[in-house]
């Protein structure tokens, strides 16, 4: 007697992501374009033989070699923020691809992303004129100032040149708040970070002064109730991610706009102090320009 045929391989939504390796919220607009599939007891399911025959014919939808390793996680590359640690949190909580952390200032980050080492930069204030296109995703309105030890208000501004000041590079965006400050009062910014120590993000500033090793520090209102710090405010900015406008449609960067147009990471914003979430998760087209040109801003809050 004949044995009877196989049962025909079928796979869920999930295990057909894992097979072309990308999102599982991408196979949907595979099927769109014609990936074979079932539709069985109200969810899809998968014939892998036809699926690896559609993908070997389909443009950018095949999967990569047996032998291939998987590619490392994206990396973000930004000044500790509280507002990218949580929207880095609560990306992973919802089960999209993972994204790794690199610590740095907004021209060192926006360095990596123009060089293909970073998936996005932490950025805030004007962009420079670029050579390429960028898309911004906005995260928060935040507060930034002077921290303090508990219970102690930070000096005033002319007392900066006699106390011991932990800042932060020229290169951090931040500066420009105190550096105009310390204009209006007519002090040399140069001359009182020439003794000041200069730190690579929020945190570290906000930890220099928790720890008595600074007595005042320049950081955002977030880090400074974090670790139970008095704040004096010197300024408001937006702060948000820039992503090369090509990477839009990856399954990582999908993930991230995704997350920060959410509910859950708004709730999670609005219970920091010093952040404001607004506009959270709007995307504006940066388009290269020469220097001085407006940017183009994209049309409703979808994401890409």
């Amino acid at each position: 007697m004949a044995s009877p045929a196989p049962t025909e391989a079928l796979l869920t939504t999930h295990e057909v992501a894992a097979l072309l390796r990308v999102h599982p919220k991408h196979v949907y607009r595979l099927l769109k374009r014609g990936l074979p599939a079932r539709r069985a007891g109200g969810k899809w399911l998968f014939p892998r033989d036809e699926v690896l025959r559609w993908a070997e014919r389909a443009p950018g939808a095949a999967p990569a070699p047996a032998s291939e390793p998987a590619p490392p996680a994206p990396l973000l590359a930004a000044n500790g923020d509280l507002a990218v640690e949580a929207l880095l949190s609560e990306c992973s909580a919802q089960g999209h691809p993972l994204v790794g952390f690199v610590l740095a200032d907004r021209t060192r980050a926006l360095a990596l992303v123009e060089a293909g080492q970073v998936l996005a930069a932490g950025w805030h204030g004007t962009l420079p004129a670029q050579h390429r296109r960028l898309t911004r995703l906005h995260l928060v309105h935040r507060e930034v100032g002077l921290v303090a030890p508990p219970g102690r208000a930070p000096p005033v501004l002319e007392r900066l040149p006699r106390v011991r000041l932990a800042s932060r590079p020229r290169t951090a965006g931040v500066r420009h708040h105190l550096d105009e400050a310390l204009r209006g009062v007519g002090l040399d910014s140069e001359a009182v970070h020439g003794r000041a120590t200069l730190l690579a993000s929020h945190r570290d500033v906000a930890c220099a002064v928790a720890r008595g090793e600074a007595d005042v520090g320049l950081a955002s209102r977030a880090w400074a109730s974090r670790l139970g710090l008095s704040f004096r405010a010197l300024g408001h900015e937006d702060y948000g991610l820039v992503i090369p406008t090509e990477r839009l449609g990856e399954p990582t960067v999908v993930g991230l706009c995704e997350t920060a147009q959410g509910a859950a990471y708004r709730r999670s914003l609005r219970g920091i102090p010093g952040y404001e979430p607004g506009d959270t998760g709007h995307l504006q087209l940066l388009a290269a320009r020469a220097a001085g040109a407006s940017s183009a801003s994209t049309q409703g809050k979808s994401s890409p």
